[in-house]
């Protein structure tokens, strides 16, 4: 297990990748018939990867040191497959991490996930983090035919076999592969070390990241709540034999700028509600909302509490104005973006 060769940085964005209020390029189908080629029908009319490259670029160039992508499967709107995205987000830029937040593991067959962050790994010349977590909607697994009772232990027997799967092709050469036999099938390349992180804020979370994992990556937690955690993920790690600093201290912050601090404050619960299908008062206590210097002091105090990496979720489907704003305003809380 392992934590990042190069240190992740202060904060991080999460890709637009479900959109909400607003339907994107990507989703965008076109029956206009000048928008057809010789080739064929030409089904969007603008380009979708330029489209999703254009943000990553930007994102990295205002100071973004990860950029993440979240996982759904089926979900009530348009969601780009969170690997596909980060592939495109791999081409797109040159520093910043790339990271799942989260993948469901349970929803999917461990081995493919595997054979899917190995090659994003090699590709993206390390740059690659696999968030993993439980998942909380049980109609999800309904439709994807999984049993969501069980999620927990399926998540803990996937990390086990995302591992077992990794270290599969270690000290096997290409040429010694025979025709038959075990070590005909292995996942080759071995890739370098893929940084697996757990996504949630329960004290089974807690405790799996502490026993298995390389990151932990909560969220609804205000920052007292946040420090009392951190204590406990210490004591975890401890107990499980591992270094105090084996596991990467994350968290993920919903926020919404606005000189405005009401209409701020309603706009992105509004937009969280149409996220997760709930009211949009459940998320007013778990939504950091002010001007940007008021929404940068909260992300230092999260710092300060203990917190390595910030992963920004911006409620709204164009993140970037909003996401510039922030960090032009971290200097002045001593938060460098860059570092």
């Amino acid at each position: 297990m392992e934590r990042p060769a190069i240190e992740l940085g202060s904060v991080g964005l999460i890709l637009p990748t479900l959109p909400q209020q607003t339907t994107p390029k990507w989703a965008t189908v076109s029956t206009d018939a000048t928008t057809r080629g010789a080739g064929g029908p030409q089904l969007y009319a603008d380009d979708p990867i330029k489209e999703l490259s254009g943000i990553c670029q930007q994102a990295e160039a205002l100071g973004a040191s990860a950029l993440w992508a979240c996982d759904h499967l089926f979900w009530h709107g348009p969601v780009l497959e969170c690997m596909t995205a980060l592939t495109v987000a791999a081409t797109a830029t040159d520093r910043a991490f790339l990271g799942t937040c989260v993948v469901q593991l349970p929803l999917r067959q461990a081995p493919a996930v595997a054979k899917q962050a190995a090659s994003l790994q090699q590709l993206s010349r390390g740059r690659f983090i696999l968030g993993v977590g439980v998942g909380s909607h049980a109609g999800e697994f309904e439709q994807a035919g999984v049993d969501y009772h069980t999620r927990g232990r399926q998540l803990d027997a996937g990390i086990a076999e995302l591992r077992r799967s990794w270290h599969s092709g270690e000290g096997v050469a290409t040429g010694d592969i025979g025709a038959g036999g075990a070590s005909r099938y292995r996942q080759l390349p071995a890739p370098p070390v893929v940084p697996v992180w757990v996504g949630g804020s329960s004290e089974t979370a807690l405790r799996r990241a502490a026993v298995a994992a390389d990151g932990w990556m909560p969220l609804f937690l205000d920052p007292a709540e946040y420090a009392g955690a951190l204590e406990r993920l210490a004591k975890e790690t401890a107990r499980a034999g591992r270094e105090s600093d084996s596991v990467t201290r994350s968290m993920v912050l919903f926020i919404s700028i606005d000189d405005d601090v009401d209409k701020g404050r309603r706009r992105g619960t509004e937009w969280m509600s149409g996220l997760y299908g709930i009211p949009a008062k459940a998320f007013e206590r778990h939504l950091v909302t002010g001007n940007a210097a008021e929404v940068a002091e909260t992300v230092a105090t999260y710092r300060r509490a203990g917190a390595e990496h910030v992963v920004l979720y911006v409620t709204d489907d164009e993140p970037l104005d909003q996401f510039e704003r922030l960090v032009t305003a971290l200097p002045a809380v001593g938060i460098d973006p860059r570092a």
